[in-house]
Protein backbone atom coordinates (compact mmCIF):
# COMPACT_ATOMS: atom_id res chain seq x y z
CA UNK A 1 0.00 0.00 0.00
CA UNK A 2 2.81 2.40 0.01
CA UNK A 3 4.70 1.75 -3.28
CA UNK A 4 7.85 1.69 -1.32
CA UNK A 5 10.21 -1.12 0.35
CA UNK A 6 8.98 0.97 3.95
CA UNK A 7 5.86 1.35 5.38
CA UNK A 8 7.57 3.55 7.81
CA UNK A 9 4.79 4.29 10.63
CA UNK A 10 4.82 5.64 14.24
CA UNK A 11 2.86 3.87 17.08
CA UNK A 12 0.83 6.65 18.73
CA UNK A 13 -1.77 6.06 22.06
CA UNK A 14 -4.89 6.05 21.13
CA UNK A 15 -5.62 8.24 23.92
CA UNK A 16 -3.93 11.06 22.84
CA UNK A 17 -4.69 11.01 18.83
CA UNK A 18 -7.66 12.71 17.37
CA UNK A 19 -8.80 13.85 13.81
CA UNK A 20 -8.65 17.28 13.85
CA UNK A 21 -10.24 17.97 10.46
CA UNK A 22 -12.73 15.93 8.47
CA UNK A 23 -13.59 12.30 7.81
CA UNK A 24 -10.72 9.82 6.40
CA UNK A 25 -11.93 6.92 4.36
CA UNK A 26 -11.14 3.57 5.09
CA UNK A 27 -8.90 1.77 2.49
CA UNK A 28 -6.61 -0.57 1.32
CA UNK A 29 -7.34 -4.27 2.31
CA UNK A 30 -10.97 -4.47 4.05
CA UNK A 31 -10.72 -6.21 7.07
CA UNK A 32 -11.08 -6.15 10.59
CA UNK A 33 -7.56 -3.74 10.81
CA UNK A 34 -9.00 -0.29 9.59
CA UNK A 35 -6.32 1.21 7.09
CA UNK A 36 -7.33 5.41 7.01
CA UNK A 37 -6.63 7.55 3.90
CA UNK A 38 -7.09 11.22 3.04
CA UNK A 39 -10.47 11.09 1.00
CA UNK A 40 -9.19 13.53 -1.31
CA UNK A 41 -5.94 12.06 -2.41
CA UNK A 42 -6.14 8.73 -0.73
CA UNK A 43 -2.98 8.92 0.72
CA UNK A 44 -2.42 6.46 3.67
CA UNK A 45 -2.54 8.08 6.93
CA UNK A 46 -2.98 5.52 9.60
CA UNK A 47 -4.42 2.25 11.17
CA UNK A 48 -5.79 0.96 13.68
CA UNK A 49 -4.97 -2.43 14.45
CA UNK A 50 -7.19 -5.58 14.91
CA UNK A 51 -7.53 -6.27 18.40
CA UNK A 52 -4.81 -3.46 19.09
CA UNK A 53 -6.51 -0.55 20.84
CA UNK A 54 -4.12 1.42 22.92
CA UNK A 55 -2.26 2.65 19.78
CA UNK A 56 -2.74 3.93 16.48
CA UNK A 57 0.17 3.31 13.35
CA UNK A 58 0.50 6.43 11.67
CA UNK A 59 2.35 7.24 9.18
CA UNK A 60 5.46 8.77 10.19
CA UNK A 61 5.17 11.05 6.35
CA UNK A 62 2.01 12.78 7.83
CA UNK A 63 4.07 14.43 10.77
CA UNK A 64 5.47 17.96 10.09
CA UNK A 65 8.69 17.12 10.80
CA UNK A 66 9.42 13.51 11.56
CA UNK A 67 13.27 14.61 12.21
CA UNK A 68 12.94 12.98 15.81
CA UNK A 69 11.85 9.62 14.28
CA UNK A 70 14.22 6.65 14.35
CA UNK A 71 13.18 2.96 14.17
CA UNK A 72 12.74 1.13 17.23
CA UNK A 73 11.14 -2.20 15.67
CA UNK A 74 10.72 -3.39 12.36
CA UNK A 75 7.69 -5.96 11.58
CA UNK A 76 6.71 -8.18 8.80
CA UNK A 77 10.74 -8.95 7.49
CA UNK A 78 10.18 -11.95 6.29
CA UNK A 79 8.06 -9.93 3.04
CA UNK A 80 10.98 -7.71 2.86
CA UNK A 81 13.36 -7.31 0.07
CA UNK A 82 16.79 -8.23 0.95
CA UNK A 83 18.91 -5.06 0.52
CA UNK A 84 15.97 -2.95 2.57
CA UNK A 85 17.53 -2.27 6.22
CA UNK A 86 16.57 -0.05 8.96
CA UNK A 87 18.40 1.14 12.13
CA UNK A 88 16.09 -0.37 14.38
CA UNK A 89 16.99 -2.09 17.55
CA UNK A 90 14.06 -5.22 17.15
CA UNK A 91 13.33 -7.16 14.46
CA UNK A 92 9.95 -9.28 13.87
CA UNK A 93 9.32 -11.88 10.71
CA UNK A 94 5.39 -10.90 11.20
CA UNK A 95 4.36 -8.72 14.77
CA UNK A 96 5.75 -8.99 18.05
CA UNK A 97 3.54 -11.48 20.34
CA UNK A 98 0.96 -9.17 22.23
CA UNK A 99 2.73 -9.74 25.65
CA UNK A 100 5.72 -8.71 24.66
CA UNK A 101 4.32 -5.29 24.10
CA UNK A 102 4.29 -4.02 27.45
CA UNK A 103 8.38 -4.67 27.97
CA UNK A 104 9.09 -3.12 24.28
CA UNK A 105 7.69 0.25 25.13
CA UNK A 106 8.92 0.64 28.49
CA UNK A 107 12.82 -0.20 26.16
CA UNK A 108 11.31 2.61 23.88
CA UNK A 109 10.27 4.86 26.44
CA UNK A 110 13.71 4.48 28.40
CA UNK A 111 15.92 5.15 24.98
CA UNK A 112 13.82 7.93 24.16
CA UNK A 113 14.32 9.84 27.12
CA UNK A 114 17.35 10.42 26.67
CA UNK A 115 18.71 13.56 25.39
CA UNK A 116 20.33 13.20 21.84
CA UNK A 117 23.31 15.02 21.30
Amino acid sequence: MTASAFSLSAAIPSVGFSILKGQPAIGGLHGATRHYFCPHCMSWMFTRPEGIDEFVNLRATMLDNASWFTPFIETWTREKLLWATTSAVHSFETLPNYEDYASLIEEYAKQASKPTL
